[in-house]
């Protein structure tokens, strides 16, 4: 059964997420964690006897600042994280979470709420067993709906996110890569 430890031990086994997650502890960046797909698809390749680094399409890292909503600032914390992406060659996505509700309406037509912590967008992705995350920081995994619908492959709408049309869209791209993979509408 896939628990905390399990869960840390198959995401890591992709030697991009280790080599990224050291390489972020030491830049101190606030609330930062390496969270999504390259964390469960390691997963699911895992699970599916596959190697854990396959078709992983972008790192995507979350940190949270509040103290500067600026682009700028935004920016800064980017060109930091990107000389070890292009070291470890690697496809990296930097989001402060404290600006998300600044310019998500006008990128996929929805308004979003005002996030108080890095974890809080973690919680939000469309799909509920996508919400993962590990602290750089600390190491320390964050599940908010725990492993059991990851390991069991169930895609159910997260209802922090409700928007059927974009769940239903993220779910089919995830079974046509993993087709044992199961939509659970509800």
């Amino acid at each position: 059964m896939l628990d905390t430890e399990s869960f840390r031990h198959l995401a890591l086994a992709n030697p991009a997420n280790r080599q990224l997650l050291a390489a972020l502890a030491e830049l101190n960046i606030p609330q930062c964690h390496l969270t999504a797909g390259c964390l469960f698809q390691a997963v699911w390749n895992v699970l599916s006897g596959r190697p854990a680094a396959e078709n992983i399409k972008d790192y995507d890292v979350f940190y949270f600042d509040g103290g500067d909503l600026s682009w700028e600032a935004e920016d800064a914390i980017i060109r930091r994280v990107a000389p070890i992406a292009e070291r470890l060659g690697l496809p990296v996505e930097v989001k402060n979470q404290a600006r998300v509700h600044l310019w998500y309406n006008a990128r996929f037509g929805t308004d979003y709420p005002q996030l108080h912590s890095a974890r809080d967008g973690i919680s939000r992705y469309l799909v509920r067993c996508t919400c993962v995350g590990i602290d750089a920081s600390t190491g320390e995994v964050f599940a908010p709906d725990g492993f059991a619908d990851l390991e069991a492959g169930l895609l159910r709408i997260n209802p922090l996110m409700p928007q059927p049309g974009k769940w239903q869209a993220k779910a089919e791209t995830y079974r046509t890569r993993w087709p044992w993979l199961q939509i659970i509408e509800e």
